[in-house]
């Protein structure tokens, strides 16, 4: 790796830099290749890479999209949720993926570059703000587009919630936004899915499994529940009801997957055992997949919790 490294050696280490960059170095696509899966560079957009070691900030990321975004069009969509907030936005695993941009002109001239997905669309000047020299669609609006056109209801719940934890507007005002897009494509799944939008949600696999726990037909929860614990301080659950002290939490493998972690977690459930709560827990396989069952643990654990037969919600679109 050592040999890798110093072959990088003139390369931009305080910036984001393009391909072509690189080649005016000396690093052949090959080198380029070997130093993003040794760790040693990153390359989070198509053409563009960054040192491994550089922190992810909002001023990394519009540096970033500056090298590949025209300066006459603006950022959305996916791309949009990424500028706001991060690898937060990202569905699992998306953020070791080299995603395309997303971004359109105001004339409705596709882009046409490599790795960028452009299109047409119809935007009035209150939905693109600025961010670090960019033009991107606010957070409102980017979960309006991601709501709707989200490859699934999973992805699309989770933008939602992420842009709502933007605090830059509330549940009511996305609900009231809905209407502009009627007759659009997916707006049948953005207003149901925006009834049930929470930016207490702190992760994509929350998100989903909130979703799972609405379509099992459970009284509406709450995200990021405070319990005291009995020596003092304070314990979240990912979501629940707090009155009727019965909780569900979503086992990430990122966060939960060494042993030091698990034995955390077991000594906190028993805890919260022992203050009258029960706790469903669910990993990945639990709430993916044609094979999840987060729907039916739920409804039995509901039930036998005593939460007696609660007849199932439908959600118009979300299915």
């Amino acid at each position: 790796m050592a040999m890798i490294f110093d072959l990088g050696h003139s390369v931009p280490r305080d910036r984001p830099f393009t391909r072509a960059e690189a080649r005016d170095c000396g690093l052949k696509d090959l080198t380029l290749h070997r130093m993003v899966e040794h760790g040693w560079l990153r390359r989070p957009l198509k053409g563009v890479y960054v040192v491994g070691t550089m922190a992810d900030t909002l001023d990394l990321r519009c540096a970033m999209l500056r090298l590949v975004v025209p300066d006459d069009a603006y950022v959305c969509d996916h791309t949009a949720a990424w500028l706001h907030r991060g690898d937060d936005a990202l569905p699992p695993n998306d953020h070791l993926k080299t995603p395309d941009v997303s971004c359109f002109r105001p004339s409705g001239k596709r882009v046409r570059r490599g790795g960028v997905l452009s299109g047409e669309r119809k935007m009035t000047t209150e939905d693109v703000m600025e961010v670090g020299g960019l033009r991107v669609t606010t957070p409102l609006r980017t979960a309006c587009d991601v709501g709707r056109l989200g490859f699934n209801n999973d992805i699309r719940l989770h933008a939602l919630d992420m842009m709502l934890a933007t605090d830059t507007f509330t549940r009511e005002r996305l609900a009231r936004e809905t209407s502009r897009f009627k007759g659009m494509r997916g707006v049948v799944a953005l207003r149901a899915l925006a009834a049930l939008a929470d930016g207490g949600s702190a992760s994509f696999g929350e998100s989903a499994l909130r979703l799972r726990w609405h379509q099992a037909g459970l009284p509406r929860a709450t995200t990021q529940i405070e319990v005291e614990r009995s020596g003092g301080g304070v314990y979240y659950l990912d979501l629940g009801l707090a009155r009727e002290r019965f909780a569900a939490e979503y086992d990430g493998r990122q966060w939960h997957r060494d042993q030091e972690q698990r034995e955390h977690d077991a000594a906190r459930r028993r805890e919260l055992r022992e203050l009258g709560w029960r706790v469903q827990v669910f990993a990945r396989e639990h709430v993916f997949g044609r094979q999840q069952d987060a729907e039916t643990r739920l409804r039995t654990a509901w039930s036998d919790h005593g939460g007696g037969r609660t007849p199932a919600t439908t959600w118009r679109g979300v299915t």
